[in-house]
């Protein structure tokens, strides 16, 4: 493997099995045998590559290379790992090899996508035209082959995500897996409140209901009468000043100083706004 030059070099490596995972800003850890220690790094709300490769040199290049470009890495070996990863966490795209050890990537490829839009790049020691052709047509969304340039999958990484956020519409709630706001991930599957720092928030139903309203109408004034429709809190017992008690419970556990807000503000006589930028994650 040629390495001394990250930006222009080729590689070309060999398989072992380990998980790596990398926050970027932060120290390169220890290799992990277990897969699921990956997932107790501190979260960040960078967009999150999920690297899926037999070879650790490969997993450990793409660690490295893509987390001092601006993205969250997690690499694993298998599609078991690749599944525990997914379901603990908000994966905003997965770059695959195709020749696992102990399976075949292309029916990885096939059953996620039959279940899930993630974006997916091949990265394939296999070149015949055949294999390109079968992983376009199962979905994938490019197809390199090794050895790479860093530097072209980077580009090709930034440009999906790209596209795949000018394609979604802000604000439906369909298909939503995760809201990001100033170092905060919500992950609506595992409904997890989690900072980049590490800290991580627990939340009540009514909490939690509450939150996804405010995130998916970010900057927008919404009304008591709104927020108790839209988060399913309303019934013949409930009256809109309930609201105000799950917001002041929101307040102290998100903001710095609970009686000056700086996320979740009060619009006096109208209701209230989430005052910071929200990214919704599809």
């Amino acid at each position: 493997m040629h390495m001394s030059d990250l930006d222009g070099a080729e590689v070309d490596v060999a398989a072992e099995s380990v998980c790596f995972s990398f926050n970027a800003g932060g120290a390169r850890g220890p290799q992990l045998n277990d897969p699921i220690a990956a997932l107790e790094q501190p979260q960040a709300t960078l967009p999150h590559v999920l690297s899926v490769d037999n070879d650790p040199t490969v997993r450990n290049l793409l660690v490295d290379y893509l987390g001092q470009n601006g993205l969250r890495v997690t690499a694993v070996s298998d599609g078991s790992s690749m599944e525990a990863v997914l379901a603990d966490q908000v994966v905003d795209l997965i770059v695959l090899e195709p020749r696992l050890k102990s399976e075949d990537g292309m029916v990885l490829a096939f059953n996620l996508r039959s279940r899930s839009a993630i974006p997916l790049i091949m990265l394939s020691g296999r070149a015949e035209e055949a294999d390109r052709v079968m992983g376009l047509e199962l979905g994938a969304d490019a197809y390199l082959t090794k050895p790479f340039r860093p530097r072209e999958l980077l580009a090709r990484i930034r440009s999906i995500l790209r596209r795949r956020s000018a394609q979604v519409p802000q604000g439906r709630p369909d298909g939503v897996r995760a809201y990001r706001f100033d170092g905060w991930e919500l992950n609506l599957g595992t409904r997890r409140l989690a900072h980049s720092s590490g800290q991580q928030v627990s939340l009540g139903n009514h909490e939690f209901n509450l939150l996804v309203v405010l995130l998916g109408s970010p900057q927008r004034i919404l009304t008591r009468g709104q927020l108790l429709d839209f988060s399913r809190l309303y019934n013949d017992e409930i009256y809109d000043r309930s609201v105000d008690v799950q917001i002041m419970r929101l307040r102290r556990k998100l903001e710095n100083d609970p009686a000056q807000p700086r996320y979740i503000k009060t619009q006096r006589g109208a209701g209230y706004v989430f005052g910071v930028p929200v990214k919704t994650v599809y």
